[in-house]
This record gives structure tokens, C-alpha cells and sequence, in this order.
């Protein structure tokens, strides 16, 4: 496909909408790092660090995108959000100079809330998940006009998540493996989309939010459970039907990871790499430290760390 205005997701596509983000998105860098300093054997991991993204996160390419390739009217943008999300498309929003209002659930984490404030969007905090916010967001939308921006099930927001992929592939070529994150979908199914199958794809969630896993055992997207330590991040009860497709042509299996296992991965990440990962950021890492997915000798292992949005740094306490 040659224009973003179609409806394919693929690279022809994720390559179009990198170059309308490339001027407001950050290149983010990856770390290779020794296994055996995690007490791992065997694999070379190479770290994709998101969580130096604008706004802490990879939303903000899907913010980005959905911003710039869309007709946005007057009444501006609105978007439901763990946090994640939200802060991306404030931020976003305040860059372009256009308003938004977000909405979250209390389970949001304080430091995406900070976020979004200091973006100077209107908030709202209220419900107790996800679902709740998407209703009051799309009530919101109908009543005032402005553009839903939805936090995996669109398009655009793949096509910009998408550009991760694009990125990790010229900064690490070789890659045998990749482990995502997948919460609604979005990240996965765009990164998927981009690599179209030339390197396995491998999806972690939480065991009490386990959207993808579900809805492959189903065959179809369906309701799962939503809770846990990475709630604000990673449960927004189903996947997406934009994804679902690409997820099951391209995804390999998903692996579910544990409350205790996420704490455990985010302790490592700060203690060996001084890097701060919020629990939904360090789920595809947890995978590999809590030994849930084993690879095979010298398997060349990417990881996405797909957030850091976090107040809290001494994980141990």
C-alpha cells in the first residue's frame, strides 16, 4: 500500500506513518546485555528501551500517529486510558497544540496521572478499570465532537506502535526471538505487522490479565480477566479486533507471567541495569527471568521494556 489514508496494516504502511512521526517521537536506544548477569545461560538479549520514550512509554507513537493522520476537529481529542495511553496522547496533544480530555481508572498509577496534568490536559479519574473509562470516554466523544483516540483497537495506533519494530530491526537485524507485552494489543500487533513473521513473536501477559491468551484459545477476541499488579497497563479485558487478526497469523504462543514475577523482573532491571521498568514495562523480561520461556542456546532474544511510568524505584521494599 502507498497511502496512509487505506487500510492495510503493514510495512509499506508503518514506513508512511514512521515518516509523519519521525520529527516527534524519540529513536529509542537498546542495551545488549549479558544473560549470565541475570543468572540466565545460554541466550543474547538485546533490551528495546521504550521507557525513554516521550511521555515514559511506546504510546506515545500511536498518540503521534493517530494525531497526525487524522482529520482532528475543533472540540479536539479524547482517549480512555490505564495511563499509559493517556499521557501519551496529552502529551501529544499539547505538542500539536490541540485539547484533550482523558480519562482513567482509579487503578491508575499516580505517576500517569502526574503525567497527564503536567500536560495540561482535562482529566478525569473515576471507575474502577478500563472498560469504565472507555465508556465515559465514548460518552464524552458523542456528546462534544471530539476525535476518540483509542488505545489499541485503531489503525493509526497500531501503524505508530508498529514503528518499534521498524526501529529494533535496523538497530538489531539478527534477532531470532522478540518478546512483547500485550495488553490490548496494540504494541504486538503492530510489531507483528511490521516483522510479518521473519522473526518469531512471542506475547507475555499476566496470568490475571490475560487478553491474547484467551482469545487464541477461543479463536476469537473474548472477555478475560483484568486485574493485577500491571492492571493500569496490561488488562483491559480484551484484545483488540484490529489486532486479533495479525496476533493470530503472527504470534507463536503467549506466555503468562505472575504477579511475583513481574516485581522480581522489575528488582532485576533496576539492580543489574539501573533501568526502572513500571510492572507492565517489565513483563516481557519477566518471561525470561522467571524462567517461563527458556530459549534455545545462543537464541538472540529481543525484549521490549515497554514503560516506565513509576514512582517507585527501591522494588525490594
Amino acid at each position: 500500500m502507498t497511502d496512509v489514508a487505506g487500510t492495510a496494516i503493514d510495512r509499506d504502511a508503518i514506513l508512511l506513518a514512521e515518516r509523519h512521526i519521525r520529527a516527534h517521537v524519540r529513536r529509542t536506544p537498546t542495551l545488549g546485555v549479558d544473560a549470565g548477569d541475570f543468572g540466565l545461560a545460554n541466550a543474547r538479549l538485546t533490551l528495546k528501551l521504550e521507557s525513554f520514550q516521550h511521555a515514559g512509554s511506546f504510546k506515545t507513537r500511536g498518540a503521534f500517529a493517530n494525531l497526525l493522520l487524522r482529520d482532528v476537529p475543533p472540540a479536539g481529542v479524547v482517549a480512555a486510558s490505564g495511563g499509559n495511553h493517556g499521557a501519551a496522547v496529552a502529551f501529544a496533544a499539547m505538542r500539536l497544540g490541540l485539547p484533550a480530555k482523558i480519562f482513567v481508572p482509579t487503578v491508575s498509577s499516580p505517576a500517569k496521572i502526574a503525567r497527564i496534568r503536567a500536560c495540561g490536559a482535562q482529566l478525569e479519574v473515576g471507575g474502577a478499570s478500563y472498560a469504565d473509562a472507555l465508556a465515559a470516554s465514548q460518552e464524552w466523544a458523542a456528546a462534544t465532537g471530539a476525535l476518540p483516540v483509542h488505545a489499541f483497537d485503531q489503525r493509526e495506533t497500531l501503524l505508530g506502535q508498529g514503528t518499534v519494530g521498524l526501529e529494533l530491526e535496523s538497530q538489531e537485524p539478527e534477532l531470532d526471538t522478540l518478546l512483547v507485552p500485550v495488553g490490548g494489543g496494540g504494541l504486538i500487533g503492530g510489531i507483528a505487522a511490521w516483522y510479518g513473521g521473519a522473526v518469531r513473536i512471542i506475547g507475555v501477559e499476566p496470568r490475571l490479565a490475560p487478553t491474547l491468551y484467551r482469545a487464541l484459545e477461543a479463536g476469537q477476541p473474548v472477555d478475560a480477566e483484568a486485574g493485577g499488579l500491571a492492571a493500569d497497563s496490561l488488562a483491559p479485558q480484551r484484545i483488540g479486533d484490529v489486532t486479533f487478526p495479525i496476533a493470530q497469523r503472527y504470534v507463536e504462543r503467549v506466555v503468562l507471567v505472575e504477579d511475583d514475577d513481574l516485581r522480581a523482573a522489575q528488582a532485576a532491571l533496576w539492580d543489574t541495569t539501573r533501568i526502572v521498568a513500571e510492572p507492565g514495562g517489565a513483563a516481557a523480561f519477566a518471561a525470561l527471568f522467571s524462567r517461563r520461556y527458556l530459549p534455545a542456546a545462543n537464541e538472540r532474544v529481543g525484549v521490549i521494556v515497554s514503560g516506565g511510568n513509576t514512582v517507585a524505584v527501591d522494588f525490594t521494599s
